[in-house]
């Protein structure tokens, strides 16, 4: 396992990062949650995800349970706000109120007395970005919270965020969680641009379309009743023909690669030097071998032209 710097901070995490939503605390048995999270410890993996909002809370005590086995200091762990954890008029958002409240309850749920990495888990219309900055900012002077993080805010937003934190001499945000793969490339156009500039670095999620570019799903196939597609909890619902049609094309680059198709999709996201980590999501620890093994794999200028030539980009 390689790591990089996340974003302008000295933290280091791991290349691949492994993440629990829809897995742990509700679609996976807990048992498989726990080997697939001791795999990960066990390849060099030392950043893992959740979010309160994941199962109600229920994704963050699994992932707390487990990782308790192991030294504190020795992993990352970030965690989330913003989604309703409640059905009050406060039980959501980016208050004040809701940030100090669900932080304690967080760290409660997974049974550690700090988090590496506090995302807000979108932006909050409804709430002055200053009043969510100065709350971060106590949580980290309190040593609730290491380190700032944002998710799917825009560059608009992150720049908003930068000059607020900048003028008040509040931490700055190191860290932005946005959705990045072979067929979803928004980033590249303003976030990675801003992240470089301005030392935020990039976590991505969803870097396997949700198992699209794992290869499982053929063009005028029938979805396997076992895979992620076929559950009620799928949240992409889009299985389109077209990109079948170019995952059949990648993964004959892959295979000339003598690698996997995800290892191929995991690497080709590696290459922004401005993305820190890649989550993955495991439901068993076979696949966290597999992606695992991206990690450290170089794809070269020809092999990249191909891939841009498959994407019609």
């Amino acid at each position: 396992m390689k790591y990089r710097r996340l974003g302008g901070s000295g933290l280091k995490v791991s290349e691949i990062s492994l993440g629990s939503w829809m897995t742990y605390g509700g679609y996976v048995e807990n048992e498989k949650a726990v080997k697939s999270i001791e795999q990960a410890y066990d390849l060099g993996i030392n950043f893992f995800d959740t979010a309160n909002a994941y199962e109600r809370g229920e994704a963050e005590k699994v992932v707390g349970q487990i990782l308790n086995a192991y030294p504190r200091d020795s992993y990352v762990l970030a965690t989330k706000v913003f989604w309703p954890m409640g059905d009050g008029p406060n039980d959501r958002g980016l208050s004040r109120k809701h940030l100090m409240e669900q932080c304690q309850a967080s760290l409660k749920r997974l049974a550690v007395d700090y988090v590496d990495i506090y995302y807000c888990h979108r932006y909050d219309p409804q709430t002055p970005v200053e009043e969510t900055l100065r709350a971060i900012d106590d949580l980290i002077t309190q040593g609730k919270v290491l380190y700032a993080g944002i998710s799917e805010w825009t560059a608009a937003q992150m720049q908003e965020a930068l000059a607020i934190a900048d003028k008040y001499l509040l931490d700055r945000i190191i860290v932005n969680q946005p959705v990045y793969n072979m067929f979803n490339r928004y980033i590249e156009k303003e976030i990675i641009p801003l992240g470089t500039k301005s030392g935020i670095g990039q976590v991505v999620f969803s870097p396997l379309a949700q198992g699209i570019l794992t290869g499982k799903y053929r063009p005028g196939s029938a979805i396997p009743a076992d895979s992620r597609a076929a559950s009620k909890n799928w949240g992409e619902n889009n299985l389109k023909e077209s990109q079948l049609i170019q995952v059949a094309q990648l993964e004959k680059i892959s295979d000339e690669l003598g690698i996997k198709l995800s290892q191929l999709a995991l690497a080709w996201i590696l290459r922004q030097e401005n993305v820190a980590s890649t989550l993955v999501g495991a439901s068993r620890p076979e696949q966290v071998i597999e992606n695992c093994a991206a990690s450290g794999i170089t794809l070269d200028s020809e092999v990249l032209e191909k891939i841009e030539a498959i994407l019609n980009n």
